[in-house]
């Protein structure tokens, strides 16, 4: 069960936050021997950030209803990393890109590029621009790179957070079921208690993630995590070159 609480915290921070989630559970599963990490755990946390995700913007997914050209747009900029990432996986790319270099790398060079952005002027609301930009290397982050992207094209910190959160809707839900899926082909579509602990513990520290991280970049700017990235960055480059 403390491996569930674990998983759990690590799934739920960092889906959200622009450190990447990716390079956390990499790095975990690599010096961490987790009996309980499988691929049904793994498809339980990420329901139970996407839960999360819809629990807390439920107003404005309703909106969507009226707002078709936002959904339409939300939905156009997630088809880029559903189907990138789908042929990674089908042709066994993924794991060429799963290494302690590459994460290090990219996790520098890309906290140096939200450092950057974060720095640029603003005059767009999302009420009427919005983005299109996707990343799947490990070390990237998706909430970080589309952060970045938002802030580049002049969005505020609480508008570009609010796309990153928007654009992890139908890329949970595809991670979501793709996973689903290959349980079901393997014949192994089997939830115990443990799964729903998962889903449970997920979705609170997904929620809490994404109110939290809303109410601090209102206030603060995102130095905190290019601080982060980057030492963390150059510590597995050191690690790795070594």
């Amino acid at each position: 069960m403390f491996e569930i609480f674990i998983l759990s915290i690590i799934q739920g921070v960092t889906e959200f936050l622009p450190i990447s989630s990716s390079s956390h559970l990499i790095l975990i599963s690599k010096y961490i021997s987790f009996e309980n990490q499988g691929l049904s755990i793994d498809i339980s946390l990420h329901i139970g950030s996407f839960l999360a995700v819809l629990t807390y913007f439920k107003k404005d997914i309703k909106n969507f209803i009226k707002n078709k050209d936002l959904f339409f747009k939300i939905i156009i900029s997630s088809m880029p990393v559903m189907l990138v990432g789908f042929f990674l996986v089908k042709f066994n790319l993924i794991d060429q890109l799963r290494n302690i270099k590459v994460i290090g790398w990219t996790t520098v060079v890309f906290g140096i590029f939200l450092f950057i952005s974060d720095k640029m002027n603003v005059n767009k609301s999302i009420e009427k621009n919005f983005l299109q930009i996707l990343s799947l290397m490990p070390g990237v982050s998706r909430s970080g790179i589309t952060i970045s992207a938002a802030r580049f094209l002049n969005f505020n910190r609480y508008d570009s957070a609010k796309i990153s959160f928007f654009l992890s809707i139908p890329t949970l839900a595809a991670v979501s079921i793709f996973g689903i899926n290959n349980l079901i082909i393997s014949e192994n579509l089997s939830f115990s208690i443990l799964n729903f602990v998962s889903i449970f513990l997920s979705f609170i520290f997904s929620y809490i993630t994404i109110k939290v991280f809303l109410k601090y970049i209102q206030k603060f700017s995102l130095n905190i995590f290019v601080i982060y990235r980057v030492a963390l960055g150059v510590i597995l480059l050191i690690i790795s070159y070594l």
